[in-house]
């Protein structure tokens, strides 16, 4: 092990310090001051990455993690949460200064629960002498750990997860024959869950059906380590589950692209609302099944995947809103210079050629909502020649973890 003293906090979680022969090691389980033991998990020529094991001098600012397998989904677990805004924000700040990005006041909504707000987890699966368990992937390594659940998840969804593996224990079911089992609730309770599995002639088990609102098992290819569907094998009750948003009633599913903390989310949409008000023409691009679009009078919907499509459209049944399969990027021919567009794209950001349509169309007003600030700061970077950022404001979609979302207003210069 390296012994390394903690610089800061950076983009992305890690604490970020020196090792002996100059290079850069992004260290989880560390605050800024300490100084650490690193186990290193991966090195390059550049850079190394690496799990501080020993705290040999703690930060005044660390306490005790409320999981034991809290690296797995929420490494930040370890500080206040009062400082995980401050420091969520200070970083936000560092992402849009760092692209050279003219900046407003920036603010930050902390939100009110930090603990059992995700209405979705994932969990894998370890076998061992007692049976089948639901685990957890150590963080940098491809190791598991059993768990009961965790501390961010709806009590529901652990609920679900732990009487799924119970089923599956009482038929003999191997951890070598799964893969992962998805979980969701709506702000009701109600819960959907997904299994995925390796066996291509996995049994259907009758106990399954029942036990909550519905299950579907896919079958997912070995030779993907994700969890993807490849075929599905058998269904049980309904999959499907209902919010209201914004006084909007949105039907989803247990695949669907849906926000995981819906409470945080409605404050976002609060400002999104504000920012549209007025606005003849607005175009929710990535609208996924039209969350974000319909709650705020959105007339038309862009979306690629054809199962958040057939949810969108479902949603809409008996609207004016048109939903339009297409990527965004080849949806130039809805930005137009009186629209309003609206933007959440995938942590990868905006498709270069987005951009490029976006300046050559020069719309009044783009609202553009992150999972990724440093794309949405290089974005924006790009979209200053036409554009004014006046407003951008954080929220913790994800507390106790590094994540960071963010919502951004850019208003087309008139010269």
């Amino acid at each position: 092990m390296e012994e390394v003293r903690i610089e800061k906090l950076v983009h992305g979680g890690q604490g970020i310090g020196t090792l002996r022969d100059g290079r850069k090691v992004f260290v989880w389980n560390s605050l800024p001051g300490e100084l650490v033991q690193v186990r290193l998990t991966k090195q390059r020529r550049d850079y190394a990455e690496g799990i501080a094991e020993v705290v040999t001098e703690p930060s005044k600012q660390r306490i005790e993690p409320k999981d034991e397998a809290f690296l797995s989904t929420s490494p930040w677990q370890i500080m206040d949460f009062e400082i995980e805004n401050e420091l969520k924000k200070d970083i936000l700040t560092e992402s849009f200064e760092r692209e050279k990005v003219q900046l407003p006041t920036v603010l930050f909504d902390a939100g009110e629960n930090q603990w059992h707000y995700r209405n979705k987890m994932e969990y894998s699966f370890w076998g061992d002498d007692d049976g089948l368990h639901l685990a957890l992937f150590h963080r940098g390594s491809h190791g598991k750990r059993i768990v009961t659940g965790s501390s961010l998840a709806r009590p529901e969804i652990d609920k679900i997860a732990n009487i799924i593996c119970s089923k599956l224990n009482t038929k003999g079911i191997r951890a070598s024959q799964l893969k992962t089992v998805v979980v969701r609730c709506n702000q009701a309770g109600e819960v959907v869950a997904a299994l995925y599995v390796k066996d291509e002639q996995f049994p259907k088990i009758a106990e399954l059906d029942g036990i909550t609102k519905g299950i579907v098992v896919y079958y997912s290819t070995p030779k993907s380590p994700a969890s993807i569907i490849t075929n599905k094998l058998s269904h049980y009750g309904d999959i499907t589950l209902t919010d209201s948003i914004a006084g909007k009633a949105i039907t989803y599913d247990v695949n669907s692209f849906f926000q995981v903390n819906v409470p945080v989310f409605l404050a976002a949409l609060t400002e999104i609302s504000r920012a549209v008000k007025g606005e003849p023409t607005i175009v929710d691009l990535y609208s996924g099944v039209g969350t974000i679009g319909l709650a705020v009078g959105a007339k038309t919907l862009v979306e690629l995947d054809p199962q958040n499509i057939t949810r969108a459209q479902e949603n809409t049944k008996g609207t004016e809103v048109e939903v339009i399969q297409a990527s965004s990027e080849t949806a130039e021919q809805l930005i137009t210079g009186d629209a309003c567009i609206i933007v959440d794209p995938p942590r990868a950001g905006l498709h270069r050629s987005l951009v490029q349509n976006l300046l050559l169309a020069r719309p009044q007003k783009i609202i553009y909502l992150s999972c990724n600030p440093a794309t949405q700061a290089r974005d924006i970077s790009l979209l200053q020649e036409s554009y004014t950022l006046t407003e951008l404001r954080g929220y913790n979609f994800f507390p106790r973890t590094p994540h960071i979302e963010s919502l951004a207003v850019l208003e087309l210069e008139h010269v």
